[in-house]
């Protein structure tokens, strides 16, 4: 597992999806990773600092942690299948819990959770980069 932080939140233009940009902490490579428009702006506003006046999902979910003494430990983007990113959220005695990395990525910023993604995919992303900055146009045509 490779640690990462967290870039910002772009939107991709002409679809005006938004992307959450993560880059390897001790390393040069890039993870984009596809999100929703309210996951984008949770992470947006976690990063800006920005505090809404009553709690977003996200700030819930952190203030329940707390309650009930759970401390978040890690998150975990662990793979992409069909075209979808796999996370998972770490707690203390090894207890791991299915997320999307959006709402990873927004709790973690959050909480001041390390995010970690696995080395096979990192590598899986940085060679299709590397396919796009060689391929020609004429690679598409039928």
């Amino acid at each position: 597992m490779r640690e990462l932080d967290v870039v910002g939140v772009r939107v991709e233009m002409p679809s005006n999806q938004p992307i959450v940009l993560l880059r390897e902490v001790d390393g040069e490579r890039y993870l984009p990773i596809w999100i929703g428009a309210v996951e984008a702006t949770a992470i947006a506003f976690a990063q800006q600092g920005i505090t809404p006046e009553r709690p977003m999902t996200h700030d819930l979910f952190k203030d329940v942690l707390e309650a009930v003494g759970a401390k978040l430990e890690q998150v975990r983007i662990t793979e992409m299948r069909d075209s979808t990113y796999y996370a998972e959220l770490v707690f203390a005695g090894g207890i791991r819990v299915s997320s999307r990395p959006s709402d990873s990525i927004a709790l973690a910023l959050r909480t001041g959770t390390r995010i970690f993604a696995a080395e096979p995919l990192l590598d899986e992303v940085e060679k299709f980069r590397e396919f796009l900055d060689h391929v020609s146009p004429e690679y598409f045509a039928s």
